[in-house]
């Protein structure tokens, strides 16, 4: 059930990169989480928000950030702010990050630098946001009321969705394969250059197929009984082959997967799992969570990112073609919008999650 939450004040760090101005076209219209405070690399401090920014988005800039001044990333520009949601890039993030924790903040981070962290929670909001209870003992052992939580790696994010669907409704998964077709936009701004992508197919992404193979892990995972780090999902084998395409926005995902159980479950009640899977976002009434949390489809050629990865303003993961696997047990095909659910809609759905558990008061 949903709970009335006060408004509260929010910062975007990264404001000006891809995944900073999806943060702020998804919180225009929030319910609750007000953009208080922006920041940017020093190039851009103290200029207005639409002179600092190149505008990626298909939607004009939001009326309320339009006279909003650019910020400097440091904790003393955000006075105010409980939260932070930074799009920060890995190179910048670490230390900008930390400072922000370590003034009290709650921090939201989209970058990798922290994910592996013992006490900081890497979360799918789909999936374990049960895992943010790490948050108190990262309080307790820093003596400090601030924390960080981390999202997924985009492509990790829409493969862990139908594996917790399924594991929940069959049991442990022993075996899974993935082949990515990732877009373009999950490289940032410049990003690819156009004569490596155009009419071609790039089959390597650097650390990216490492990332999806110890992050599902740690994700599937639990709290370790002592409460000071993450049990892994060590006997779950976990193989990428990471590629990127001539696609914008959309990641596409091949697998395959075994049961640890025999026998393994027919094409039907896999698809009756997926489709009935719900998550604690969608029970606590997160206003950013999606209806329903996998969207199957019928028909043989679906999911395709250009017709499916704006279902549910991108907060959902699109799955079709289940079919028996002649080598493992099951196949599918996965979408997810790697800049909504892939990045900046798991960082506030995290944060509502965060809001309605009282990790923020």
């Amino acid at each position: 059930m949903a709970q009335q939450i006060s408004p509260l004040n929010v910062g975007v760090l990264g404001a000006t990169g891809t995944v900073g101005q999806r943060f702020l076209v998804l919180l225009a219209s929030h319910p609750y989480l007000r953009v208080h405070a922006i920041g940017a690399s020093p190039r851009s401090v103290g200029l207005a928000y639409p002179k600092a920014v190149k505008w990626k988005q298909t939607t004009p800039i939001p009326k309320a950030y339009r006279d909003l001044n650019v910020s400097a990333c440091e904790p003393g520009a955000f006075a105010g702010c409980k939260i932070i949601f930074s799009g920060l890039d890995a190179d910048v993030a670490g230390d900008i990050e930390l400072a922000f924790r370590d003034a009290g903040f709650a921090v939201f981070s989209n970058a990798k630098n922290y994910r592996r962290a013992p006490l900081v929670p890497l979360v799918v909001p789909l999936v374990n946001p049960d895992h943010l209870a790490i948050v108190r003992q990262q309080q307790q052992e820093l003596k400090k009321p601030g924390f960080i939580v981390t999202n997924a790696n985009c492509s990790t994010t829409g493969l862990v969705v139908p594996l917790a669907a399924l594991e929940r409704a069959f049991g442990p998964i022993d075996t899974v394969l993935v082949t990515t077709l990732q877009a373009i936009s999950g490289a940032g701004y410049p990003g690819v250059p156009s004569l490596d992508i155009m009419d071609n197919v790039v089959p390597f992404i650097g650390g990216e197929e490492e990332k999806m193979e110890w992050e599902t892990k740690k994700i599937l995972g639990s709290l370790a009984s002592t409460t000071t780090g993450f049990a892994l999902r060590d006997e779950m084998r976990v193989s990428a082959t990471c590629t990127r395409v001539p696609v914008i926005d959309g990641h596409t995902e091949c697998v395959s997967v075994r049961f640890a159980r025999r026998p393994a479950p027919d094409i039907a009640a896999v698809r009756a799992a997926l489709s009935a899977y719900t998550c604690d976002a969608q029970t606590l009434g997160c206003p950013s969570a999606p209806v329903q949390a996998i969207e199957v489809h019928d028909a043989e050629d679906r999911p395709q990112p250009r017709l499916d990865r704006e279902s549910q303003a991108g907060a959902a993961v699109s799955v079709g073609r289940i079919r028996t696997c002649p080598v493992l047990d099951i196949k599918f095909v996965l979408l997810v919008n790697n800049v909504c659910l892939g990045a900046a809609t798991s960082s506030i759905i995290n944060a509502e999650v965060a809001c309605a558990q009282g990790f923020i008061a």
